[in-house]
């Protein structure tokens, strides 16, 4: 395993990180199973484990925390807050007041939970999910200096923040004397490369590190969603509407034959590929089985050549999504229709 430096933090990370979304409820309920699969993930040599305080209501925490005792300072460990623990996109009940966001209110009392159900005093990394814009970047950024001094956190990091917003963050950083941002977790792949168009430049301008997320495009590089064929896999359940994307498809059915042609499978090409760039420090993978540990651990030593990466850049442009990841995160702009228009009012004295 060759391990690399997280940003300029100093801290030594596997290429691959180990994703737990899927311990717990939402993918393999088996706590000793999952166990075991940690287990096996850092006796391969992956030293990086990210998780998030909302993944299964917590118990991907729990699940992680059983798995680290009596191996808790040989693992980076990373979590996530921002929304409530018992966060479901798909409920209409009103959000409960103070128990999401990324204030201080909140972030003080997220922490403490997670540092329990992790079982541990600290976290090596502790992220902002996404970015709130209900909360001045000032405002998190003294909460998170805080914990650092305390010594609960060692550094921070954020997960989909646009690249603007990572350079505002830096300046608010330097001219209050805050801790900085050292990480970001942005979503990459072969057929989500939208990042490299200025979020991982921004990355790379100010030392911080890439931890990316969905290296196999939420499932469609791992084979096993094909044009006219009606995949019924764990995820297909979710009713993703990216795996039925013909854009995306048609560029799997491209991609398929160039890996088959390197002699290696469509999900080590698609690895292999996240991690060649020179501003991604580990990508993560999120197994819910032992089998799809295993088969994903076969490409730890995958490495591409230029003509590989060519006929990549061919099939999917640098610096361009083909289509959109579901879980993608869009700004309140995108998201609210009001905040892209004038008053009617206004629109119809023009």
């Amino acid at each position: 395993m060759q391990y690399r430096t997280l940003g300029r933090t100093g801290i030594k990370v596997s290429p691959f990180a180990l994703g737990a979304m899927m311990f717990g409820p939402v993918g393999n309920p088996d706590h000793d199973d999952s166990v075991k699969i940690i287990h096996k993930a850092l006796d391969a040599g992956i030293n990086f484990i990210d998780t998030a305080d909302m993944y299964s209501g917590g118990e991907s925490e729990e699940i992680v925390g059983k798995a680290l005792k009596g191996r808790r300072d040989d693992v980076v460990l990373a979590t996530k807050a921002r929304f409530p623990v018992d966060f479901n996109p798909g409920s209409t009940a009103p959000a409960v007041p103070n128990r999401s966001g990324a204030s201080r209110v909140w972030l003080t009392r997220a922490l403490e939970g997670s540092l329990r159900r992790l079982g541990t005093d600290h976290v090596d990394l502790f992220q902002i999910h996404q970015p709130d814009p209900d909360t001045d970047v000032e405002e998190t950024l003294s909460v998170l200096t805080d914990l650092v001094r305390e010594g609960k956190v060692r550094a921070v990091g954020t997960s989909s923040m646009p690249a603007s917003d990572l350079v505002r963050s830096h300046w608010v950083a330097e001219r209050r004397g805050l801790v900085r941002f050292r990480t970001e977790q942005p979503p990459y792949s072969i057929l989500n490369r939208g990042i490299e168009r200025e979020v991982l430049p921004v990355v790379q301008e100010f030392g911080m590190g890439a931890l990316v997320w969905s290296p196999l495009a939420g499932g469609m590089l791992t084979g096993r969603y094909r044009k006219g064929m009606d995949a019924q896999t764990h995820r297909s359940r979710f009713g993703f509407q990216h795996l039925k994307d013909d854009r995306r498809l048609d560029a799997v059915e491209q991609l398929i034959p160039l890996a088959e042609k390197a002699g290696m499978s469509l999900a080590h090409l698609a690895l292999a590929f996240a991690v060649a760039h020179p501003g991604v420090t580990s990508a993560i993978i999120g197994p819910r089985t032992m089998e799809h540990l295993d088969d994903l651990l076969g490409g730890l030593d995958v490495a591409l050549t230029d003509e590989v990466l060519d006929r990549i850049d061919e099939i999917a442009p640098p610096g361009t999504d083909i289509g959109r990841l579901d879980m993608a995160y869009d700004p309140p702009a995108i998201q609210k229709a009001a905040l892209r228009r004038r008053p009617l009012e206004e629109r119809a004295a023009a």
